[in-house]
């Protein structure tokens, strides 16, 4: 009798295991992720849209580097290794061997990842021979607004695996900026076949990288959707595929989660997050994030050209309510444009507080006793820095209604906002910033910097020499403490002059059915999806 009942044991526990492993398997098929707006394209280069690069960024592409989410340190990539000149004015990068570039329908690659990929990729940025550097509409906004498409003189092709980047001047912060999620590397096979056919129209729309996913097909308000790369050089992806439900709504991003629709959705609004809390089948991931949400005016359009109007409409907004109504209590209050985990964050002391009465003597002193009738331009979507930019200009435009200014609230969708706040239509406008690196630079010179004007991507379309000079001084300087007093100059600047008015700071949050694994939010930087899992 023993042995027939063990057999029959063994047996039951083999087809258990056996049941188990192929539900693991059908789990792994695939991933929905609900994410709250079209991608702007499908190259990182050439836009700073946060919706768009959580999409992107770490899903197709790899860097020559990465920063350390915990100790802040440069990681390995692409490249292995890299060493700086005495100088600094030339970094040496060794590359990584045996890196294949994707295969998809529209490109079979011939060759593995090498320098060419390398020198095409950055010398599009600044190189007008380079045969992409005018395809689109030649702007590379990240890159010029933080000066690199001006810093690089050239780029060096020492061997198949190994590059040099000559630079113009030492900068602190330009390993940094390889470093974000901006500076993917591309494949100079895959534009030089298309070039040949007339079409590099496609390039930035039908992506190839090195990444954990490829991809497979985009609709429109619809869907993204990605396979698993079999050949990805950092580890197996388990995931067989990836889509991305297109949901703007976040209400209905919260439905579709509920539902079991998406197995993770972005952005859960902090209304939203003790509905999902309660739920045992889901999760709630939480992570304090380096972001600003501001006010921005459009500094070259009357009245906002001066100063007394910005302080008077800066003086008038009740922020603690904001806080509590859009915020339930999952920020913190800016009292700077860095946040406090910045170092080189000095809390400002001229910050406005909340005070109507001098808010109507600031406007009356500048010739608008009787106030004046604007716009306020609110984000359609749901951002770390800004839960809800519609209920937040309702609130300022009941604020501002009670020193006499008429506020007209404009909404359009997302893509088509950013285009128009680029072309500087709007009066003010709600946004705002996370960051990419823990570098300070990344917060000042790509909202607030000359060139991040010129390029479209400076909200508050305002350039100051003053605070420019700051900028570069705190650039040329690995000094900690010099370039410490440099920001803290430029902070004080921004305060005093109020080309945005910082807001507050959000937290990062994330909801994911409780059987998804492997996804981590990072203090800085978009999402990455590469070890996901369901378990």
């Amino acid at each position: 009798m023993f042995k027939p009942l063990l057999a029959l044991s063994l047996v039951c526990l083999v087809g258990c295991l056996d049941n188990e492993e192929k539900t693991t398997e059908q789990k792994n098929q695939g991933l929905v992720y609900c994410a709250e707006a079209n991608p702007v394209s499908f190259n990182p280069q050439v836009t700073t849209t946060g919706s768009t690069i959580d999409i992107i960024a770490n899903q197709l592409y790899d860097r020559l580097l990465s920063i350390d989410p915990v100790s802040a340190e440069f990681k390995a990539e692409l490249a292995t290794d890299w060493k700086i000149s005495p100088d600094g004015k030339a970094i040496t990068f060794t590359l990584r061997k045996g890196v294949k570039f994707h295969t998809t329908k529209y490109f079979n690659p011939s060759r593995d990842f090498n320098a060419d990929d390398v020198i095409f990729t950055f010398s599009r940025l600044f190189d007008v021979y380079n045969p992409y550097h005018f395809v689109g509409d030649a702007s590379y906004p990240y890159f010029q607004s933080v000066g690199i498409d001006q810093l690089i003189r050239r780029i060096v092709r020492v061997s198949d695996y190994q590059v040099r980047f000559e630079l113009y001047n030492a900068e602190s912060s330009f390993l940094a900026n390889l470093a974000t999620d901006f500076a993917v590397v591309l494949s100079e096979e895959y534009a030089m076949q298309l070039k040949a056919r007339n079409q590099e129209n496609l390039f930035d729309q039908y992506p190839v990288g090195t990444g954990p996913y490829v991809y497979k097909e985009y609709r429109r308000d619809r869907l993204i959707r990605y396979y698993r790369n079999p050949d990805y050089w950092k580890h197996p992806v388990v995931l067989e595929q990836l889509v991305y439900d297109i949901t703007p709504n976040g209400t209905t991003r919260v439905a579709k989660m509920l539902t079991k629709e998406c197995d993770v959705t972005a952005h859960p609004s902090s209304a939203q997050l003790s509905i999902l809390s309660q739920r045992e089948d889901i999760k709630v991931q939480k992570e304090q994030n380096l972001n600003i949400g501001y006010w921005a005016f459009n500094t070259e359009r009357p009245p906002f050209d001066d100063v007394r109007v910005r302080q008077a409409l800066a003086s008038a907004i009740d922020v603690d309510k904001i806080m509590q109504a859009v915020y339930y209590g999952n920020g913190i209050k800016a009292q700077s444009l860095l946040p406090p985990a910045s170092w080189a964050f000095e809390a400002q002391k001229a910050m406005p507080e909340f005070n109507p009465a001098l808010a109507k003597t600031l406007l009356a002193e500048a010739g608008y006793k009787n106030g004046f009738d604007m716009n306020i331009w609110a984000m359609p979507v749901s951002r770390i820095y800004n839960p809800n930019a519609r209920k937040m200009a309702e609130l300022m435009q009941s604020d501002l209604r009670k020193i006499g200014v008429n506020v007209n609230i404009v909404e359009y969708e997302w893509n088509t906002f950013l285009q128009r706040i680029g072309e500087h239509r709007h009066d003010s406008v709600l946004l705002g910033w996370a960051a990419d690196t823990p570098d300070p630079d990344n917060f000042m010179s790509p909202l607030l910097s000359c060139t991040a004007t010129f390029s479209g991507k400076n909200p508050a379309n305002w350039c100051h020499p003053e605070f420019d000079l700051l900028l570069t001084q705190a650039l040329d300087t690995t000094d900690l403490e010099k370039r410490k007093q440099y920001y803290n100059q430029a902070q004080r600047i921004i305060v005093q002059e109020l080309p945005i008015l910082p807001i507050a700071h959000g937290m990062r949050f994330q909801a994911a059915s409780s059987d998804v694994k492997g996804i981590s939010l990072s203090p800085f930087g978009g999402i990455s999806l590469a070890n996901a899992r369901k378990e």
